[in-house]
């Protein structure tokens, strides 16, 4: 049997079988490498329904009018799309190609948003034309060129306002987004915020619905929250003067989830729920403000514990009184996380899970760079080539930010659910690779 601290970091379907050997979804992991080959990227489908219906019916219970829409820069597929339309999410996209997956599945547009710092006129044109129900808007030249778009395709927009509240949820310097410091939203400390509401409400073809903000990621605790939203809304409220009539309330996602058993435990989105919800009651009801309608964009969250990556150890290099250097098939090019972010990953053996660690190793990729470490001290059974290796947690991000660094082919991308398995993205070719070259 997996230990708690195992099971909580992987797949909710996953087990050992007789012969020991790790099981998701109800399929072999060794079994279904050896016939995809590695690496090997495997998402759960019941971990991703069970995650999106505890996050829907939570927020519900707290806050009725609300709505839960998943940001597709965690992992974007046509697959997922499917599956996060049937139970009954939206999307948030930051770019023409997440907009594009979502048009390619009939996703409905007017459960869509779209972020970002820097939206290109194509962009906007995209969105403006295929209804796009939102957009966020993050700066003075987007709201005048937004407004141009809209009014060459006699539509009107509705959108909302990116804004800095200054609240540091102690997050990794890059990927923190709420402090004054930041390339996104207008700063309300500056004045800048009220000038873009001034702005926007003075548009003839932008319909300003609210306010959104986002803190950061991965973010462990709740008072940060209900810090900024606090702030906000009193921004909100001041605004009201300047036309703001405020029907959305989006303060962002960032839910914090567990990659290793000694990552401080997060809290669970019950507990993310109540404290955004009852800090929003709460405040309204002391402003007199009418209760808007809640937004929350969970992406890692969603993902995160759904995805696990599979590698197969190749070269072994032991350096007495050192370190033991222990090669896989993959790295840095399908997860730049540990490099670019110091993150740290779980890594287990597939066949052998459930064995007393003997060794500590150093994992890392075939990339050409020294950084190309995927863990630095993991705990494993003793090692041999040809032996295949779990990396947990691995289903927000690392296909998101993969590249083909050093002309490498990312990886085969599969789904299981209840004993079957289904490819949902190949595994690209060095054809691929050439075939944009002119």
């Amino acid at each position: 049997m997996l230990n708690e601290d195992i099971k909580n970091i992987l797949p909710m379907t996953s087990q050992v079988n007789d012969e020991g050997i790790l099981e998701i979804g109800g399929c072999n992991l060794e079994e279904i490498s050896n016939y995809y080959g590695t690496p090997l990227y495997i998402y759960d489908e019941n971990t991703i329904r069970n995650i999106c219906k505890e996050f829907v019916n939570e927020f519900k219970e707290s806050y009725p009018n609300s709505h839960i829409s998943y940001s597709s820069k965690a992992f974007s597929s046509p697959y997922l799309t499917k599956i996060l339309e049937e139970e009954n999410l939206g999307i948030d996209v930051v770019s023409g190609g997440e907009l594009s997956v979502l048009q390619h599945s009939k996703f409905p547009s007017n459960k869509v948003n779209f972020h970002g710092n820097n939206k290109s006129y194509e962009e906007l044109k995209q969105s403006v034309d295929w209804n796009i129900e939102t957009i966020t808007l993050d700066s003075f030249d987007e709201i005048s060129l937004l407004n141009k778009i809209a009014s060459e395709l006699s539509k009107n927009q509705k959108v909302l306002i990116r804004v800095s509240p200054s609240v540091d949820p102690k997050t990794h310097i890059l990927t923190t987004t709420g402090t004054l410091d930041s390339k996104f939203g207008f700063p309300i400390e500056t004045g800048q915020a009220e000038e873009a509401i001034k702005l926007t409400t003075k548009m003839s073809n932008l319909d300003l619905q609210g306010i959104h903000f986002h803190l950061g990621s991965p973010i462990f605790e709740t008072e940060p929250y209900v810090l900024a939203i606090n702030y906000v809304l009193e921004f909100a409220h001041q605004q009201r003067k300047n036309g703001l009539n405020l029907k959305i309330f989006n303060p962002g996602g960032g839910f914090a989830v567990s990659y290793t058993s000694m990552d401080k435990t997060p809290p669970t989105v019950k507990e993310y729920a109540n404290a955004i919800s009852e800090t929003i009651i709460k405040k309204c009801d002391e402003l007199s403000l009418p209760k808007p309608h809640l937004i929350v964009e969970p992406g890692r969250s969603i993902v995160a514990r759904s995805g696990v990556a599979i590698y197969k150890i190749g070269s072994i290099k032991n350096i007495p009184g050192v370190r033991k250097y222990v090669s896989i098939d993959g790295g840095m090019g399908d997860n730049i996380r540990p490099a670019l972010y110091q993150s740290k990953y779980s890594i287990f053996h597939v066949t052998r899970i459930l064995e007393k660690p003997t060794e500590k190793v150093t994992v890392v990729g075939k990339f050409c760079e020294s950084g190309d470490i995927l863990s630095n001290e993991s705990l494993l059974p003793k090692l041999k080539y040809g032996d295949l290796i779990i990396s947990a947690t691995s289903g927000a991000y690392n296909i998101a930010m993969s590249s083909n660094y050093n002309m490498y082919c990312r990886p085969t991308i599969i789904i299981v659910n209840n004993g079957n398995h289904k490819v949902i993205k190949r595994r690209e070719t060095h054809e691929d690779l050439l075939s944009h070259f002119v």
